[in-house]
């Protein structure tokens, strides 16, 4: 919508208005023409206020406008943009608002003295207001034409700004040059000649000022090292790095800016602006220009630049430490690969070289073991030697055996071969055998060796240039030496050609002595042949004498030197022989007899050794008598015998035999003048094609022998399937034991300890029950005796103590205590109380409702270790119980010097009680009692199992008890609801 106005024929004041129209032609800016709009109109009668209002141009208001419309004023315009004939007025009639431009939003106010007096007013000045309107659509899109040519101008200039950062990173400039490039691309956009770069490491908390340029700041920091951040702390550029906000303005600008104390470094700037440098979100380094005394002052729009221009700096710093890095690392592995290349070259040369010398000594090597005369050999050592250093001139000389000749086997000199012997004298060849070392010289070194008088010279035709010569040892003893020389002076021999001609001198050397040791060891096989043909002779009569000295030893091994009867190794031998049989016809059958002599021990200590060995040597007699051919008696150890019966028809043969042994043996016998009826008892195992090998049936019959003994002595007793099971039984339960513990089926039952005046619980005793999965619920007397034997016992009774405790903290029960039984296994463990102590931990039972039980026997076992071990428990709050007091030795002695809480009377004292003449389990009852109150002792009875025991012991005074008439033992569940106790009297 634009205005539309009629325009009146009117000539008043035409010269003013000629000027001013004049004035609107030359108007440039839309300001301009809004201020010529307003001065016309405010110039007219009534008009006390004109104003045009630019509401979507606010930028484009005049400097000089330093007001604001007010709430009204605004309310108005944009109510009249919104109005269909786009004029809008107040209520009193006296402001006017008239939409001028609505796609510019452009109003104009007009404020009257009189009311409805601005319609006469635009009337009159329609025309003009026309020709005004017109110019300011016309300076506005000027302005937005010039604006958009600036925003163009601008970004172009951005855009080859951030192009130039981004292809920097790729150049070949070094650091310094492209940070000093990127200052002058900066400097392009804005005013920067004061500017710097730092970076920082975040993780190392560490800044460096890569780039740094200020016409003031004389102390510049280095920007070819990194320092700590801490060490600028309060400064603008640590709280730039720190907080990773943008700061910008003077110092009293600056100092609201930031969350701290500031501390200036370097000069004072009119202003200073900072932006961070970010990657992630995380503050990478910055980016700071500063001005001094230029009046220029950074606006937002610079803040906005140097932030989006940072940026890409940022990413051509990257660009470029990457490609720094990169190109130092291929640099620093360029010249590792070269310097590897190097070392490979060198090795490769120096395998081939080292080929060639294993090749040419290994050659040696083969020569000196060659089947072949020694000219030969001389000489292929030679060409060897030849192709490896300048060896035409080259001999060996060896010492005759008296060492007063020096012998030359081969000497090739200007090749001509010589043949040269000659006393030994003061050469050079005698200077090498003297010192017994390598040597090698120039013609000056032997001119310096003549002058010292080490050396005479000795040579055929001219000196030479140089000369080499090793020595040739045969353990250590000089024989010999070989030499190179050469008589042109462009050669020598150094450390590699010595090492050569060492390895060939060895050789040699080990060549002369194979072929001089060949011709001794001929004589001395000779030699040997004549003493060996001596000493067959003396062997064999040593052999003759040696079998019959080991047919002696045999037969003392394989039997036994009191009874001359054979031995268990023996035993076996045959048995396994006899069983061997078996196999071969599975109908035949055999019987081993295991004898045992009955209470032999009581014998041997009576009467002593010597009529002990007596004894043993008649009963071997009278077994003997009962044996007949091929069967064998044989003694296994001490007192035990074995018959052998190697071909019996069944069973009974072996029985009738056993029957006339227990008789036999019976027969009273007169010893060191006293008269004995001997006895034995007999194990008997028939051996069929089941057993394998003779230790099985000795096992079997061992079997059989221990449950004659069991049952009695004097007797026999036949294995057989039950008496096998029997101990496959063991076996087997040993074996579920194990997996009882491994499956959790050990359970604590829990007998009630009461207090005996009121049958109030006070406690419970821990009783160990099994779980058996086929044989139900097993009490302790079914299997502690095989837990004992198997090892296993102590795993059960901490899987016991642990439940118990876990079981009685868990359910409370009153704050009842617990006891348990301590075996002496268990107190011969020092570390004892400490495990009580953890598992109570583990458990959460405090230690004062534990009681451990001790036995007198577990007190003989250790006193001092058990009293230590009492003594730390009670200390940690644990009591101690002292179990089946009074049927012990020395119960009275441990009652004062050991820490008990309770002591437990035993039951067979408590059982005497209701019966008629038991005065005497009364009296030590009502003594212990006694003794135990003295010494602040509680007292527990066991086994309470009638009224009258109850009455007896209430009527005594004892504390507690426990028993069948109490309570059985049961699992806690029966306990969580226990039942009526029983009534006291």
């Amino acid at each position: 919508m634009s205005l539309s106005l009629p325009i009146p024929v009117t000539t008043t004041h035409e010269p003013e208005n000629t000027a001013w129209l004049g004035c609107l032609i030359e108007a440039e800016t839309p300001g301009d023409v809004c201020t010529l709009i307003e001065n016309l109109l405010q110039s007219q009668p009534h008009c006390l206020k004109a104003r045009v209002l630019m509401l979507a141009h606010r930028k484009e208001q005049r400097a000089a406008e330093a007001q604001a419309p007010d709430p009204e004023e605004l309310a108005l315009a944009r109510d009249a943009l919104k109005a269909a004939d786009g004029v809008r007025a107040s209520v009193d009639g006296r402001r006017h608002a008239l939409a001028l431009l609505d796609a510019q939003q452009v109003v104009l106010l007009l404020t009257m003295t009189i009311e409805g007096s601005a319609k006469n007013l635009l009337a009159n000045m329609g025309a003009h207001l026309q020709l005004g309107v017109r110019q300011l659509r016309h300076t506005i899109k000027l302005a937005e034409l010039y604006d958009s040519h600036s925003q163009l101008e601008h970004s172009e200039n951005l855009q080859r700004a951030l192009f130039s950062i981004s292809e920097l990173s790729s150049s070949e400039l070094d650091m310094p040059e492209m940070l000093r490039e990127i200052h002058r691309i900066v400097s392009g956009l804005m005013y920067a000649e004061n500017f710097f770069i730092v970076r920082c490491n975040p993780e190392q908390q560490t800044l460096r000022f890569l780039y740094y340029a200020d016409i003031k700041d004389e102390d510049k920091p280095q920007t070819n090292r990194d320092m700590r951040l801490e060490d600028r702390r309060h400064t603008l550029t640590w709280y730039l790095l720190t907080q990773g906000k943008p700061l910008m303005g003077s110092n009293e600008q600056l100092l609201e800016q930031v969350n701290g104390p500031l501390v200036i470094a370097g000069p004072d700037s009119d202003d200073w602006l900072g932006v961070p440098m970010l990657r992630d979100g995380q503050v990478q380094g910055a980016l700071v220009v500063q001005s001094y005394g230029t009046g220029i002052v950074y606006s937002y729009s610079d803040l906005t630049l140097l932030e989006f221009v940072g940026n890409h700096i940022l990413t051509a710093l990257e660009r470029k430490e990457i490609k720094d890095e990169l190109e130092r690392r291929v640099r620093e592995r360029t010249e590792e690969l070269a310097e590897v290349n190097r070392g490979l070259l060198q090795e490769v040369r120096e395998r081939h070289r080292a080929e060639r010398l294993q090749e040419a000594l290994f050659q040696v090597a083969q020569l000196a073991t060659a089947d072949i005369d020694e000219n030969a050999f001389y000489e292929r050592v030679h060409a060897v030697v030849g192709r490896l250093l300048d060896a035409k001139n080259f001999f060996i000389a060896l010492l005759s055996d008296d060492r007063t000749k020096l012998e030359f086997p081969y000497f090739m000199d200007t090749g001509v071969r010589h043949q040269l012997s000659r006393p030994v004298g003061r050469g050079l060849s005698e200077y090498v055998l003297r010192r017994g070392l390598p040597w090698s010289g120039t013609r000056d070194d032997i001119v310096a060796l003549t002058q010292d008088g080490e050396v005479v010279p000795h040579h055929i035709g001219e000196p030479s240039a140089c000369w080499l010569g090793v020595p040739l040892k045969v353990d250590e003893s000089v024989i010999g030496l070989v030499a190179v020389q050469s008589y042109e002076n462009d050669t020598g021999y150094g450390p590699q050609e010595q090492e050569l001609l060492s390895f060939v001198a060895l050789q040699i050397a080990n060549s002369i002595y194979r072929r001089r040791s060949a011709a001794a060891l001929h004589l001395a096989n000779l030699r040997l042949e004549h003493r060996v043909e001596e000493r067959t002779q003396e062997l064999r009569a040593e052999i003759a004498r040696r079998e019959q000295m080991q047919q002696q030893l045999h037969h003392q091994v394989m039997h036994d030197p009191l009874t001359g009867l054979p031995n268990r190794g023996y035993l076996r031998e045959r048995l396994d022989r006899v069983l061997h049989g078996i196999q071969s016809d599975p109908n035949r059958r055999c019987a081993l007899l295991y004898i045992d002599v009955d209470r032999f021990k009581v014998i041997n200590d009576s009467l002593g050794h010597l009529a002990g060995d007596e004894f043993l040597k008649a009963v071997a007699v009278r077994l003997l008598t009962h044996v007949r051919e091929p069967d064998m008696v044989a003694r296994l150890s001490g007192d035990e015998f074995a018959i052998l019966l190697e071909d019996i028809e069944n069973t009974n043969t072996a029985t009738i035999i056993a029957d006339r042994v227990l008789q036999a043996v019976a027969t009273p016998l007169r010893i060191s003048g006293k008269e004995l009826e001997p006895s034995v008892s007999v194990g008997i195992a028939c051996g069929d094609s089941s057993y394998l090998d003779a230790d099985e049936l000795i096992r079997d019959a061992d079997m059989a022998l221990y449950q004659a003994k069991e049952l009695g002595r004097k007797r026999f007793v036949v294995f057989d399937e039950a008496l096998a099971k029997g101990m496959v039984d063991v076996l087997a339960m040993e074996s579920e034991l194990r997996k009882a513990l491994r499956q959790n089926e050990f359970e604590p039952h829990f007998q009630p300890i009461c207090q005996l005046n009121d049958g109030k619980v006070v406690g419970y005793e821990a009783l160990i029950r099994w779980n058996h999965p086929q044989r139900g619920l097993l009490r302790p007397s079914d299997f502690v005796k095989i837990a004992e034997d198997s090892g296993l016992i102590e795993a059960i009774d901490w899987r016991l103590f642990e439940l118990s405790c876990r079981l009685l903290a868990q359910h409370g029960l009153n704050d009842s205590f617990i006891t348990f039984n301590v075996s002496a296994l268990h107190l011969r463990h020092v570390d004892f109380d400490v495990r009580v102590m953890k598992m109570l931990e583990r458990t959460g039972l405090s230690p004062s409702r534990l009681i451990t039980e001790v036995t007198e026997g577990a007190l003989l076992d250790n006193p001092e270790s058990v009293r230590a071990v009492l003594d730390r428990l009670r200390n940690a709050g644990v009591g101690a119980a002292l179990d089946d007091f009074g049927t012990g030795y020395s119960s009275l002695s441990y009652l004062h010097s050991l820490p008990l809480r309770m002591l437990k009377i035993d039951r067979a004292f408590v059982h005497e009680l209701d019966k008629a003449g038991s005065s005497n389990s009364t009296t030590v009852v009502a003594a212990i009692l006694a003794l135990a109150h003295a010494l602040n002792i509680q007292v527990i009875a066991e086994g309470i199992e009638t009224q009258a025991q109850l009455e007896t012991l209430v009527s005594m005074g004892c504390e507690m008890g426990q028993g069948y008439l109490l309570g059985s033992p049961a699992p806690m569940a029966h306990w969580m609801d226990p039942p009526a106790s029983p009534g006291t009297t």
